[in-house]
């Protein structure tokens, strides 16, 4: 009898632990809870980390995330208002707002990403198709630096742009999901592309595009070629023609200087500079191997016939 009274004790306390434990659950930092009895929410949802009770056994605790989820939706090809097909990811942002009523309408995570492919995909097919090619591949900051499309003039601008549609999308997303308890934060165009059928074509024009964009440059580049090699021709010629100029004046001013210091050392002895030219002459004329003969009567004899023999 002891031995069983000792039993029920211990199965007592042992009873009294777990539904203590049963009794007690912790809501964690980054997550909420909704306690439900039979299935049904029972109070408000604890929203707040601390330590919270239950009634062990008949009610549970269903956990949620109070962290920003990602959705991202499938890439397909969508055509626009002018008929051109654009091949469209997207992806956003969104948190549970409100747990309990998530749970009601919702229930799980999952769910819910299969909930936000109906409501953004929708959204974002409706306004690609209502809106032209340049709406979507354009920002509303665009520029005139920026690549133009292939069908579209240099230099349009769109009226909106991609970022002003995706916040467009964001916003009538945002009238459809709070009766999920769904809060949207973002939506982003994450990548716009041309379908495979008018890329290559594209590609094509963009390559015509440079090529002729680097026509261009090379002309200009060869026109001032030709200017840089004309003005350096032009500029040689002049410094040639400026030196051979200046060399002619100061051959011409040398030759002025010496004919004027040959004058001037003639007129000082005349007679002297005759019979120092004449010395020169034979010099000039007579070789080693030269035999001179002269008659008496001959310039260069002249002053031959005035030596007197011994001096």
């Amino acid at each position: 009898m002891k031995q069983f009274t000792n039993f029920l004790l211990i199965g007592l306390v042992l009873l009294g632990i777990f539904v203590v434990y049963d009794g007690i659950f912790i809501v964690e930092e980054g997550k909420q809870a909704v306690v439900t009895q039979f299935g049904r929410p029972i109070g408000d949802p604890k929203t707040e980390a601390g330590l919270y009770f239950k009634i062990p056994f008949i009610q549970q605790i269903t956990e949620f995330d109070k962290r920003i989820f990602i959705w991202n939706g499938d890439p397909n090809q969508i055509p626009t208002n002018d008929k051109t097909f654009v091949y469209l990811d997207v992806t956003a942002r969104w948190r549970i707002e409100d747990p309990l009523l998530f749970l009601q309408a919702v229930r799980t995570e999952a769910r819910a990403q299969t909930l936000l492919d109906d409501i953004i995909g929708g959204t974002v097919r409706d306004l690609i198709n209502k809106n032209d090619l340049i709406e979507i591949i354009r920002s509303s900051d665009w520029s005139l630096e920026t690549m133009t499309p292939s069908n579209q003039e240099p230099g349009s601008r769109p009226e909106r742009g991609r970022d002003v549609i995706s916040d467009q999308v964001l916003e009538i997303a945002s009238r459809a999901t709070p009766q999920y308890g769904i809060e949207m934060r973002d939506v982003l165009f994450r990548r716009v592309n041309y379908i495979e059928t008018v890329r290559q074509t594209v590609y094509n024009r963009m390559i015509s595009e440079r090529k002729r964009i680097a026509a261009e440059k090379r002309s200009m580049g060869e026109g001032q070629k030709a200017r840089i090699l004309g003005t350096v021709d032009r500029e040689l010629k002049e410094i040639i023609s400026t030196a051979n100029r200046e060399a002619t004046q100061i051959r011409g001013k040398a030759d002025a200087e010496a004919t004027k210091i040959y004058g001037d050392a003639f007129n000082q002895d005349p007679e002297f500079f005759a019979f120092l030219k004449t010395l020169e002459s034979f010099d000039d004329i007579i070789g080693g191997n030269t035999s001179l003969i002269i008659s008496s009567d001959s310039d260069l004899y002249k002053y031959l016939r005035n030596v007197t023999p011994g001096q």
